[in-house]
């Protein structure tokens, strides 16, 4: 009796670690988790260059501290996109569409979507491409994978990041925002690949505005944008928006900015 409970004791023994990196609350168990994650990885594809990117992350302290300090969504609507400078987003967008008018009609025309709601995702995310961010994509994804706030989500994201530098759309030494979401219209890496498209061909690279705007236009139809139909809310292609953002008060947002600059 005295050696089954001591094996018993040793095997919980050997699984306590285990359990104990599942997900953490700060930096300490980063380092060991990031070692046992990559054995999952590994047995989900990910190639040499994705496991190296893995073992170079850092534990993100300023990725936490922004995951917890989200707190614009919860503004009312007039107050919320007073602090995303609708107006201006407006104003410019404008003038972005007449400068950009051939790129626009080429998206339209292979996506359907027009450039109204393109254009809002575009001055909403990176004040139209002007800051992207720079905090390491890979290091923020798999700190957010190691976090116990949403561990599970983010460890999709994390396996299609690590997918991305094994295919070279991404390097180990990307930068984006904070969340791990890259470009100019700030992609999570699995909207990397499902949606990321090249509207000239070759490769994607979202931090062009074509390829970031043509990817932008290729998820809202994959979330069911319909061409020639409205997008404010109630209207066929609202949902299409509702699958950008899930925060309702950026949803409607976008709504009227987007047909701010359509002219609608």
């Amino acid at each position: 009796m005295r050696r089954i409970v001591l094996c018993l004791f040793l095997m919980l023994g050997l699984a306590a670690p285990a359990l104990a990196a599942s997900c953490g609350k700060t930096g300490a168990g980063f380092d060991a988790w990031k070692k046992a994650y990559a054995a999952e990885a590994q047995a989900q594809g990910i190639g040499p260059r994705g496991l190296a990117a893995l073992a170079g992350t850092r534990y993100a302290t300023a990725t936490i501290k922004a995951d917890r300090s989200m707190h614009s969504f919860k503004l009312g609507l007039d107050a919320f996109m007073e602090k995303r400078g609708a107006a201006t987003i407006i104003a410019q967008g404008k003038k972005k569409k007449a400068q950009n008018a051939a790129l626009f009609k080429k998206i339209e025309k292979k996506y359907g979507v027009p450039a109204g709601p393109l254009i809002a995702i575009w001055g909403m995310e990176t004040a139209f491409g002007s800051f992207m961010g720079h905090q390491n994509t890979i290091s923020a994804v798999a700190t957010l994978a190691y976090d116990c706030r949403r561990p599970d989500y983010f460890r999709e994201q994390l396996i299609a990041a690590l997918q991305l530098i094994d295919n070279g759309t991404l390097s180990a030494t990307s930068t984006g925002a904070m969340h791990g979401e890259v470009g100019q219209t700030q992609f999570l890496p699995k909207n990397v690949l499902l949606y990321g498209a090249s509207i000239n061909g070759g490769g994607i690279d979202l931090n062009e505005k074509a390829d970031a705007l043509a990817s932008t236009a290729n998820f809202l139809k994959g979330h069911g944008w319909r061409p020639g139909l409205g997008y404010r809310p109630g209207e066929p292609n609202y949902a299409a928006l509702q699958g950008w953002n899930a925060a309702s008060v950026y949803q409607q947002a976008l709504a009227i900015m987007g047909n701010e600059i359509d002219g609608n």
